[in-house]
């Protein structure tokens, strides 16, 4: 049932980012624009909805779910980054496809799903892969894509999304409750996090030529085991870890874990590439590509997660 719900609302998002896709074949908007978006859905909707989150009632059962949470969520990417060690190895993978492989788009795309699928109650838990994934990007990601072995503390503790996600925790443990006119004003801007996100990687893929895409010959193996070997591990170790059976809604909390590193890669790869010298153009391929092919990928997942 969910894996249907999944696809269903996977569908639409996909209908968003096409929407995206044709303001810009139109020339009413330029790929370079949705930088505006971008930073928009980052510094603004994004901490909106991880504040927001973690306005619920404080109880013992939503507290040990974020303990699990997190434990998973590091689990998951030890996983990962060994994963992409082996890989590396096999397939010869250069820094760009490696960070493609181990960090996907959880915050713009998970985020959306799990307040459409499962319910507002339910984002809380997807802030425990949020915050790992955001460690890892201005640590691990960074240093592979620049070459340095230089950790930034400075990026990682003053990240907009982890300040949010510091005061989202602060709130809920201190059990206090913004005004109703703030949270409501918060929750209106929240429902944005999925359209803008989806309309934002349209217009990216809008500048591309099928003829680029195929020019990469090696985007089938990247899409390949991003998509369909690295999830399919978590998805088994996660299911048969007993992990499940540690709180009362254990599957359901280790499902948006899944969810989160089934995702397509992450935007942010792309971004850093450009930053640092890397092929900005393949990562956004492989971001654009990968966001495609989850439509499929993703509820199947589900649904042998499920079984």
């Amino acid at each position: 049932m969910i894996s249907l719900l999944l696809m269903k609302q996977i569908a639409v998002l996909f209908l968003i980012m096409v929407m995206g896709f044709v303001l810009v074949k139109t020339h009413l908007l330029k790929t370079e624009e949705s930088k505006t978006l971008s930073v928009v859905a980052l510094y603004l909707i994004t901490p909106c909805v991880i504040i927001n989150a973690f306005q619920v009632k404080y109880t013992d059962s939503i507290r040990n779910g974020l303990i699990l949470a997190f434990a998973a969520a590091v689990l998951i990417h030890i996983i990962l980054l060994t994963l992409g060690k082996i890989l590396e190895k096999i397939f010869n993978l250069d820094a760009v496809e490696k960070t493609s492989i181990i960090y996907s788009n959880a915050g713009n795309l998970i985020i959306p799903i799990v307040t459409s699928i499962l319910g507002k109650e339910w984002v809380i838990y997807s802030s425990a892969f949020i915050v790992v994934q955001l460690v890892l990007f201005w640590t691990h990601c960074r240093m592979v894509l620049c070459g340095e072995r230089k950790i930034d503390l400075k990026k990682i503790l003053l990240n907009v999304n982890m300040i949010a996600i510091f005061l989202g925790i602060l709130l809920f443990v201190t059990r206090l409750q913004m005004p109703d006119i703030v949270t409501r004003a918060m929750e209106s801007v929240s429902v944005m996090i999925g359209p803008i996100c989806m309309v934002v990687a349209g217009m990216l893929i809008g500048n591309m030529s099928l003829k680029k895409v195929f020019a990469y010959k090696r985007i089938y193996i990247v899409v390949f085991l991003k998509m369909i070997v690295c999830p399919l591990i978590i998805m088994i170790l996660l299911k048969y870890s007993g992990m499940m059976n540690l709180v009362s809604n254990g599957k359901m909390i280790l499902l948006i874990s899944l969810l989160a590193a089934a995702a397509p890669s992450a935007s942010t790869v792309t971004q850093m590439a450009q930053i640092y010298g890397e092929n900005g153009e393949y990562a956004s391929i492989i971001n654009a590509v990968t966001t495609i092919v989850c439509i499929i990928t993703m509820p199947i997942m589900v649904w042998i997660y499920q079984v």
